[in-house]
């Protein structure tokens, strides 16, 4: 939050046609940032946070993604040390490779989903959720690790989830990426064990939408930006 003393932090939400971002930029303001939605790198590179939205499915995302260079400037905040979260389809195109939305591959034994290359800062594939009933969709509770800053004070809270898709691997177990230490992983279930939230040094990321998770998301954003 802004004070007399410390002027609001600046955050960025990067716009490059994904969805309805609108309710993120708002919900980023009520908790005391000065944001602007922008594809400029100028502004980005210079703000104290930069949030990457996802809405839709990992290979559409990736495809607007590049088309405003967003691969590259998420590469260059984290060489730098600076700030950056996904929310959704943006938590998912931070690890290796997507299966959702890419078609599927004919072999002689079987048809295959294509893998859609991700960003690879986290080791781990985003695949469809095995359970009764997809998508996810709705309020689901939401185990958070010790030393969490995103969670802090939100022990017991529960999370807004609209999704088919997840990485259902534990992206700490093998993590080969020198510039990042091993990352505080959040679980949820929905059918199985799924990785609800990521925060690992400057980059951070959750499945859920904080942004329509009520009082609790609105904390939650009120940690990250708190920590700029």
């Amino acid at each position: 939050m802004a004070t007399d003393s410390q002027p609001a932090k600046k955050v960025v939400v990067l716009d490059y046609g994904s969805g309805n971002v609108r309710s993120v930029v708002r919900a980023l303001e009520r908790v005391g940032a000065e944001v602007e939605l922008t594809a400029d790198h100028g502004a980005a590179m210079a703000a104290d946070g930069l949030v990457v939205p996802g809405v839709g499915a990992f290979a559409a995302v990736m495809t607007a993604l590049r088309s405003v260079r967003g691969d590259q400037l998420i590469e260059r905040r984290l060489a730098g040390g600076r700030p950056v979260l996904g929310i959704c389809v943006g938590l998912q195109i931070l690890f290796e490779a997507g299966t959702e939305n890419g078609g599927r591959r004919e072999t002689p034994e079987h048809a295959e989903p294509v893998r859609t290359p991700g960003l690879g800062e986290w080791p781990g594939e985003v695949t469809r959720l095995d359970a009764p009933v997809v998508p996810h969709m709705g309020w689901s509770p939401v185990e958070a690790p010790q030393g969490s800053v995103l969670f802090e004070g939100l022990s017991g809270e529960r999370f807004y989830f609209v999704h088919s898709y997840a990485v259902q691997s534990d992206p700490a177990a093998s993590l080969n990426n020198p510039r990042l230490t091993p990352p505080l992983v959040t679980w949820a279930e929905h059918g199985g064990r799924f990785v609800a939230a990521v925060e690992n040094g400057p980059l951070a990321a959750t499945q859920f939408h904080p942004e329509k998770s009520g009082d609790a998301g609105a904390r939650l954003l009120g940690n990250w930006v708190q920590s700029l």
